[in-house]
């Protein structure tokens, strides 16, 4: 058996920074982001990974540039507002289906030639991986208020029951069982639902939430674009040029809101500053 000799003392430093400078190399390099709180001109506050920043930034010129184009078409211009992520029994894939069957249900009910409806939940408002829900809100809450916070939308459309029951042909019989039977069937040809579903998606808790639930009612992100668009009315009821006449109609569900719910707030999303 063979016995190695430890280096000698002058090689073992010189043996220990190349072996430190190696290791390092296959180590992730620490982020760089920081935390950092952007506030709105309406007031709102989130606290956001700045790294973010250019991709919303981005975002948000484009969609304004949108906005610019729908309205130089002679077209008034509807938010959507739609739950989208899987937080209480939902589906990423089935509600962002739901989102563009809304879209499209509304361009139809007022014509196509006449409204354009910017659905939030296409694949290019997807901003990098690792945003959540904050960076999505800066992003749309710098839409929604516009260059000079009193609005760039004719009218913001709050998805209800009756647009997610609509998608899953709902005709007030058994729904329940249509739900049943469409759960074993996306389970079986689609992928990513099968994904959700070994990922914990339940049946039991896919038909609570799509047969009582589903609404922007249950999205945190749709709770911060309620609050947004009512202070943008506040700032428009205030604007000798615009006041109570002047205000972004809200729809939810397919009807405009009464007066009280008009001019009512409802409790935060993701709004918050950062903390230390």
């Amino acid at each position: 058996m063979f016995r190695t000799s430890p280096p000698p003392a002058m090689l073992r430093a010189p043996l220990a920074a190349a072996m430190l400078a190696i290791a390092s190399l296959s180590m992730p390099a620490p982020s760089t982001a920081a935390k950092v709180t952007d506030c709105a001109k309406v007031g709102v506050c989130y606290c956001l990974n700045d790294e973010h920043r250019a991709a919303i930034d981005a975002n948000v010129r484009k969609f304004r540039q949108t906005i610019a184009d729908q309205r130089k078409a002679g077209k008034s211009v509807v938010y959507l507002s739609v739950p989208l992520s899987s937080a209480g029994g939902g589906n990423f894939g089935v509600n962002r289906e739901v989102a563009a069957a809304t879209k499209k249900a509304i361009e139809k009910r007022f014509g196509a030639d006449y409204v354009y409806v910017l659905d939030p939940t296409t694949p290019d408002a997807d901003l990098p991986r690792g945003a959540g829900g904050s960076e999505y809100m800066v992003r749309w809450t710098a839409v929604l208020e516009g260059a000079d916070g009193i609005g760039d939308f004719d009218a913001a459309y709050f998805a209800g029951p009756n647009d997610f029951a609509r998608h899953f042909g709902f005709d007030g019989s058994n729904d329940v069982a249509k739900l049943d039977a469409y759960y074993d069937r996306r389970a079986a040809n689609d992928p990513d639902f099968a994904k959700a579903v070994q990922g914990g998606l339940d049946k039991p808790t896919f038909r609570r939430y799509y047969a009582l639930r589903a609404s922007s009612t249950v999205s945190r992100g749709a709770h911060d674009e309620w609050n947004i668009i009512r202070l943008i009315n506040d700032r428009r009821r205030a604007d000798p040029r615009l006041g109570t006449p002047g205000q972004i109609p809200i729809l939810f569900d397919g009807q405009g809101v009464a007066p009280p719910q008009f001019e009512s707030p409802v409790s935060d999303g993701y709004v918050g500053r950062c903390t230390p």
